[in-house]
Formats: structure tokens, C-alpha cells, sequence
């Protein structure tokens, strides 16, 4: 008996194969289904980064400086005109006579030249003076020592004697004032440069019109020459309140 269809087209032949595919693809389906999760949108950042947007630089403003270009280039010196004169006038040539003597002229012996000496002012102070100054009334003291202090006791006393205290009171002073005075003795014997300083001025006017006062002394001397001795004393007193 002939079979009825073809072997080819039976279908039993490639079951194992089908069997073997689905159950793959089964198999497939089940991992996918088992590891399937969900998440919550909440969760989900939704924030990022906007790489378009572009950063604007700001750019300091600077001030550029103009340098002032270089000064010109001074124009150059004008050449110098050389004027050419002719040589026709004759000059004179200077003839240099020699110093050297002869020996047949005579020498002539110059005289003896006078030079007159000169006068030096000196000053020296009173306390080194080898002669002090003799105040009238001092000159019968012994010695440069005894002269020095009469002279100081002498002026002292004329001082207090002449000088009006009652002037301080008129010009609103009060307390203890002191005036610092000093002249010189020049070589002849006055009393010059007198200079006063006190508190007021009307104090400094009375004590050099004191000094003035002084009567003329014997000038000081040193290495016997009469010599300018500058004196300086103090006048203190008490203005009565």
C-alpha cells in the first residue's frame, strides 16, 4: 500500500527542535518576569545640567595709557661759515725778551721793605682774661683774682642801686623774675653790646638802660695788648604782692 503525503511535509518529523525553542523562549519570558522592577517617579531627579546655556565672562575695563610720542630730533647745528681773509696786512710779532742777566750787569741791592703789622682785635672771655678789667674803685686789689671779684661785687651793687624793681609790678608781673644780661668791655675800657633778655620786654629795656649806666673801667689786657672782655651777670628779684 502507498503512503498517502509526502515525508517532507510531516510535521512530527522537527517536533524535538519546536519542543526545545519554546521551551527556551518560555524559560526567556520567566527570568524577565521574575527580575522586572518598578521605581517611584517621585525619586527621579529631574534637575541637570544645561550644557547650552552659555557663561558669560565679564571683562574688567582697563584704561589703556597714551604714551606722548618722543620729541623731535633737534635740527642740526648750521655748518659754520668760514670766512677767508686775505693776508695783506702785516702783523706785528710780539718779541718775548729773556730774563737771564748778564754777568757784566750790575746787581742792584734792594732795600730792606717795610711791613706794617697789623692790629688784631681779640676777645677774651673774663674767666681766662690774665688782666681783668679794673672797675673804678678796684685798683688797689692785689692780684687778678681780687680784681675779678671786686669787679663783680662793684657792678652787682650798682645794679640793685640803679634798677627800678617797682617796674614789674606796673607791668602785671608777679613772683620771682630773672633777667639775663651782658655787655662787653672793649679795649678801651667802655661798656658796648649790651643784650638783655627777660619775661617782658619792658624789663629788657630797664636793665640794658642800667648797664649803660656803667662808668668807663680799664680795659682788660692779654700778652700785654688790650683785648674786648665780654661780662655776663644775672639780675633776680622778688616782685612784692
Amino acid at each position: 500500500m502507498e503512503p498517502k503525503k509526502n515525508p517532507q511535509s510531516d510535521v512530527r518529523r522537527n517536533s524535538s527542535i519546536y519542543f526545545a525553542v519554546g521551551l527556551v523562549l518560555m524559560l526567556l519570558v520567566t527570568n524577565l518576569a521574575i527580575n522586572y522592577k518598578t521605581y517611584d517617579k517621585s525619586d527621579i531627579a529631574l534637575d541637570g545640567l544645561n550644557l547650552d546655556d552659555e557663561l558669560e565672562e565679564e571683562v574688567p575695563i582697563t584704561e589703556q595709557l597714551v604714551t606722548p610720542p618722543p620729541p623731535p630730533p633737534p635740527p642740526p647745528p648750521a655748518p659754520e661759515v668760514i670766512e677767508v681773509v686775505e693776508d695783506e696786512e702785516e702783523v706785528e710779532e710780539t718779541v718775548i725778551e729773556s730774563t737771564e742777566t748778564e754777568q757784566d750787569a750790575e746787581i742792584v741791592e734792594v732795600e730792606d721793605v717795610e711791613v706794617e703789622e697789623v692790629e688784631e682785635i681779640l676777645e677774651v672771655p673774663f674767666a681766662v682774661i690774665e688782666n681783668v678789667p679794673v672797675f673804678p674803685g678796684c685798683e688797689k686789689q692785689k692780684g687778678n683774682n681780687a680784681k675779678k671779684k671786686c669787679m663783680s661785687e662793684k657792678i652787682a651793687k650798682f645794679v640793685n642801686k640803679k634798677f627800678n624793681t617797682d617796674l614789674a609790678g606796673d607791668l602785671g608781673l608777679s613772683g620771682r623774675q630773672r633777667i639775663s644780661v651782658g655787655f662787653k668791655v672793649d679795649r678801651s675800657g667802655n661798656v658796648t653790646n649790651i643784650y638783655a633778655r627777660a619775661p617782658h620786654p619792658g624789663l629788657e629795656k630797664e636793665a640794658k638802660r642800667v648797664i649803660g649806666l656803667l662808668p668807663k673801667m680799664k680795659p682788660g689786657r692779654q700778652r700785654g695788648q688790650a683785648v674786648t672782655v665780654p661780662y655776663g651777670l644775672p639780675i633776680v628779684f622778688q616782685v612784692q604782692d
